[in-house]
């Protein structure tokens, strides 16, 4: 079993390289120093600028879908250890949930290796994300009650955070408007960041350091799992029981902490499965499939899509 100054590590390598195993893409948009600025069947639109970093959100629309509908809406975001990473990860399954009837939206946000960022402004990213989403639900006949977080990883913590955390909005916002997901889709999450106190000296100098300072404090005010509160948003996760980045006891201590807040929380357990069972890989990945089927009846079960999955 691999001690807990490897996990962080094998989060990076393993979160990062997973999408790029499992794109379709070309070998140019697989460089850590370059995302790409569209997606084949998405719009894709400025959200956020950062000095001169542009983060964009690729939106698929489902077919038929007219002015004035109030469509539910999914945002992902990719996995990479908040280091790098691509927006290609949750291309495949926004492609179906558009197809199912959704506003499927794939998310940008700045991560370290291209932006020297730490996992702070990665979650202020995506509060920023879902916040914009929101705020232009009309333009893109979005039910802005009706908008769900998701990811994988570092991915799935951030989805998580713009959940339950507090702070980290950006001032220059309009704060008026929330940046809660109404319901979360998390593959593998990263919920306790506790985890990285003991990471080797060469991954938390690829994290920028962050995690000098105040470590406690730190860690409160980024993981999940300590900010589990009352009225969080409905959420399924879906986990290896073999995974050797991020423990499945995580997700079933959170599930834990949020059912006795009163929460809805299901966990989805995959015996012996490792980190990022979850790729899409070449079309043919059970696993892909059964997470997508199953996050697919989570969404009917809380009113955002109807009729049966139709991927099998």
């Amino acid at each position: 079993m691999k001690n807990r100054n490897s996990q962080l590590l094998f989060l990076v390598v393993l979160t990062f390289s997973a999408p790029i195993a499992y794109s379709q893409t070309t070998s140019a948009q697989h460089s850590p120093t370059r995302q790409p600025t569209s997606l084949s069947g998405a719009k894709s639109e400025v959200y956020k600028v950062v000095g001169a970093t542009q983060l964009m959100l690729h939106i698929f629309e489902p077919s038929g879908l007219k002015n004035g509908d109030r469509r539910p809406a999914i945002v992902f975001f990719f996995g990479g250890g908040w280091v790098t990473g691509t927006v290609n990860q949750f291309a495949p399954q926004s492609k179906y949930l558009a197809e199912r009837g959704m506003v499927a939206v794939v998310a940008d946000y700045r991560v370290y290796q291209r932006h020297g960022v730490t996992p702070f402004e990665c979650v202020a990213d995506a509060k920023s994300a879902i916040r914009w989403l929101r705020s232009h639900a009309s333009d893109f006949n979005i039910d802005d009650k009706r908008i769900v977080a998701g990811g994988g990883s570092s991915g799935g913590h951030l989805a998580a955070s713009a959940a339950l955390l507090k702070g980290f909005d950006e001032k220059n916002e309009d704060l008026k408007v929330s940046s809660i997901p109404n319901a979360l889709v998390l593959f593998n999450p990263v919920l306790d960041m506790a985890m990285l106190k003991t990471a080797t000296a060469d991954v938390i100098a690829r994290t920028g350091n962050w995690l000098k300072g105040d470590w406690v404090k730190s860690v409160a005010e980024i993981s999940p799992i300590l900010n589990v509160r009352k009225d969080a948003p409905p959420t399924i996760i879906f986990h290896g029981t073999a995974d050797e980045v991020v423990p499945f006891e995580q997700a079933t201590r959170f599930c834990e902490l949020m059912k006795k807040q009163g929460n809805r929380c299901e966990i989805i357990p995959f015996e012996g499965r490792r980190h990022a069972f979850f790729n899409y890989g070449d079309g043919n990945n059970p696993y892909y499939r059964e997470t997508l089927r199953k996050a697919d009846e989570f969404l009917i079960s809380i009113g955002y899509l109807k009729g049966e999955p139709t991927i099998k």
